[in-house]
């Protein structure tokens, strides 16, 4: 089968690699390109814990804190691996989502042991703060990266489509999957997807899909990358 990824280019490699070698036909598309902001390195005195709801979180944050032995609390496998390749020391995962997340960081962690940083870029998926500072904790938000969109489809994916060559996109947040309607409605190409099935990692990220007619939507067992490939 032919498969589009729409992952941004950093974790679209490993994605690709790993599709690849299960035997599909692999095109990358990023839909979201990452811009890491440049700066001095953060300020983590008197933080107790540092929250990574993302692998571009993972990667920003390590280009600008030094400290590898912070404990680190991650929302999913994904981006706990990618902490572990970035040499940090102390690293858990939350294996799911923000709710997840959340219930993680109260058994970890005490609303007086010090400041929960979460390093995040302009938009985020999910509300973390307000809980965690409804229950006394302190949190800081660190804007370390903007998440730019492409503003058109490569000519491989409209010829794919145009050619109904390609049988399944790969979406993993909400956010892209609006970016990948929208490039579709701008290339007309939005009546193409008919023998095309979206693999959707939440109900989030599907419901971004519904005004499309697709050959179908299929919705992760769980919000994580295994489960998402094993519907493939």
């Amino acid at each position: 089968m032919r498969i589009l990824v729409t992952r941004p280019r950093e974790d679209a490699k490993s994605l690709t690699a790993l599709l690849s070698g299960q035997g599909f036909d692999v095109i990358e598309a990023p839909l979201l390109d990452i811009v890491y902001q440049d700066g001095p390195d953060l300020d983590v005195t008197g933080v107790q814990a540092i929250l990574l709801t993302s692998a571009n979180g993972v990667r920003a944050f390590a280009q600008r804190c030094s400290d590898r032995s912070l404990l680190v609390l991650c929302v999913g496998d994904a981006t706990a691996r990618e902490a572990k390749t970035e040499h940090f020391q102390l690293v858990k995962s939350a294996c799911g989502d923000v709710e997840t997340l959340t219930a993680l960081i109260t058994s970890e962690c005490k609303p007086d042991a010090g400041a929960l940083l979460h390093p995040a870029g302009t938009d985020v998926a999910g509300d973390l703060g307000t809980g965690l500072k409804t229950a006394g904790y302190t949190y800081r938000r660190e804007v370390l990266y903007t998440a730019v969109k492409a503003t058109r489809l490569p000519d491989e994916v409209l010829k794919a489509l145009k050619l109904k060559e390609l049988g399944g996109v790969l979406l993993y947040s909400p956010r892209t999957a609006a970016a990948f309607v929208k490039l579709l409605a701008k290339a007309e190409r939005g009546g193409d997807l008919n023998t095309v099935t979206a693999y959707c990692l939440s109900q989030a990220v599907a419901d971004e899909l519904t005004d499309l007619h697709w050959a179908a939507i299929k919705i992760a067992a769980k919000p994580n990358q295994d489960a998402l490939l094993a519907l493939l």
